[in-house]
């Protein structure tokens, strides 16, 4: 899959930059890039006020289709899920806080797989977790000049919003410069 771009957040040090590094570990993800009527589908989360493509954490024994599947599904409710293309990787190395899976880590290698696809017309019930819920997560169909200058907005507002907002913001800027004419 073509590396869209490689980002090494400030707060990591050189020698923490590998995968291989003892305090780093790796999360594979994918994100959903779903495009209909010149809109394309996307997650609003109220806690943070923005917006990202659907997708998640691939689980494991999961490929990375199955868990683009399953993610897109629980998160949106769409089902019919079908032809799935490679879309880039987006890769960071970004500042983890400990949890219980991982307390010797202090680096997250982030390997964000999207894809485009389609899916059925209607969508069928979300299945969000309690967290997803607590923050406030919907699904919407927006236009993507909306969305990028609503995140850019939000970033404008709170410079520390998160290192994932940067991210969607450069993602659906290179959708719109790739699959929107």
């Amino acid at each position: 899959m073509q590396l869209l771009k490689r980002v090494i957040h400030d707060a990591i040090t050189h020698q923490q930059i590998t995968p291989e590094h003892p305090q780093c570990f790796t999360r594979i993800a994918t994100r959903a890039i779903v495009i209909r009527a010149q809109k394309i589908l996307l997650m609003y989360t109220q806690r943070y006020n923005d917006y990202s493509l659907p997708g998640g954490g691939v689980d494991q024994g999961e490929s990375l289709e199955e868990g683009l599947k399953r993610e897109l599904s629980e998160e949106t409710g769409a089902y019919d899920i079908n032809n799935i293309k490679a879309f880039g990787l987006y890769e960071e190395f970004r500042p983890y806080r400990h949890d219980k899976y991982y307390t010797h880590c202090n680096v997250m290698h982030m390997l964000s797989y999207c894809y485009t696809c389609d899916i059925a017309e209607q969508l069928a019930a979300m299945k969000l977790e309690d967290y997803e819920i607590k923050n406030g997560m919907r699904v919407s169909w927006v236009d993507i000049d909306e969305a990028i200058n609503h995140n850019l907005q939000t970033m404008s507002h709170d410079p520390k919003q998160g290192l994932s907002i940067e991210r969607e913001t450069y993602l659906l800027k290179q959708i719109k410069n790739k699959l929107f004419n």
